[in-house]
């Protein structure tokens, strides 16, 4: 029988950050995970969206323990203050879920391109300003979104920011091969030093959100941003079924470190199952080095791992 929300193992005790989950994905994984017990907290940039997502999900699960931090993963400055006043001693689960997808070239608070700065560089600081916490709760895991389309693209490690070249697409993959480096290279880190910690990856497949239509949106393209909408409506699943692959990596007995989870159907829709990924995100070396350039953009290291 295919994996679903009702397989979700009871999460009373714990507590869970979820970025991005004012909508889409990051919603549907927050309730599910309220409805299960968690004690979950609304990582998001918009502070009336979030707050308004803690009412709309507070109305669905009238038993959920949830709260909103302001967080903007385009600006260090928010991310730092955002581990600053985590207040909880334990933290079971990281959902590194927030992103932005084929932007026009523009630049983060702190001079990065925005989708590497977004997609790759706001979480790494996160995960690693919040790594006390998570290494010093028994069983935690972090799980970041990635998504099928980092098979287009690997990391370039001499053009980070696409200073030499920016084509939208492109970077967008590189992001999402950067997410996958990420956690290879965590999971590396984590095994070495002994700790307790599992970092896992997954991917929506083709879910329906706000994820495709933001590009268009801001450009006021109102063609391309109809065009994705009749897409979305004719070949994508739910943002609920999309949700699935991070909950399965964030609850499912037996995880293992380094795995990715997607949709089982040509990685597109369906129940999760193991994801195809590209060998270059599987690289060792490819992923020390990224890891080293993100340290030193971001000013985060990984202390005790």
């Amino acid at each position: 029988m295919a994996w679903n929300v009702h397989d979700i193992p009871d999460q009373s005790g714990r507590t869970a950050v979820v970025t991005g989950a004012n909508s889409g994905i990051g919603y549907c994984t927050a309730r599910e995970l309220a409805r299960k017990g968690a004690r979950i907290l609304l990582a998001c940039r918009n502070e009336l969206r979030g707050k308004e997502a803690v009412e709309r999900l507070q109305s669905e699960v009238p038993s959920a323990r949830v709260g909103y931090r302001h967080l903007d993963l385009g600006d260090l400055s928010t991310v730092r203050a955002f581990a600053k006043d985590y207040d909880d001693e334990r933290l079971d689960l990281l959902i590194n879920n927030a992103g932005v997808m084929a932007l026009p070239y523009a630049k983060t608070a702190d001079g990065f391109e925005t989708q590497f700065g977004v997609n790759h560089l706001g979480h790494f600081a996160l995960t690693g300003l919040l790594l006390p916490h998570l290494l010093a709760t028994p069983g935690a895991r972090v799980v970041s979104l990635s998504s099928w389309m980092h098979t287009a693209a690997n990391v370039d490690l001499g053009d980070l920011n696409s200073e030499r070249r920016y084509r939208r697409w492109s970077a967008y993959s590189r992001s999402k091969s950067a997410n996958l480096l990420f956690v290879h290279e965590l999971a590396r880190r984590v095994e070495a030093a002994g700790a307790g910690l599992t970092a896992a990856a997954a991917h929506p497949g083709y879910a329906s959100t706000n994820l495709q239509t933001e590009s268009s949106k801001l450009e006021g393209h109102r063609a391309r941003r109809r065009m994705w909408e009749l897409a979305n409506g004719v070949f994508a699943q739910s943002a609920d079924a999309g949700a699935l692959p991070a909950l399965y990596a964030a609850t499912a007995p037996g995880v293992l470190p380094d795995s990715y989870t997607g949709p089982r159907l040509l990685g597109m829709r369906g129940e999760p199952a193991r994801s195809r990924r590209a060998s270059w995100t599987l690289n060792d070396r490819t992923g020390e080095l990224l890891w080293a350039a993100s340290e030193q953009l971001t000013g985060v290291s990984y202390a005790g791992l």
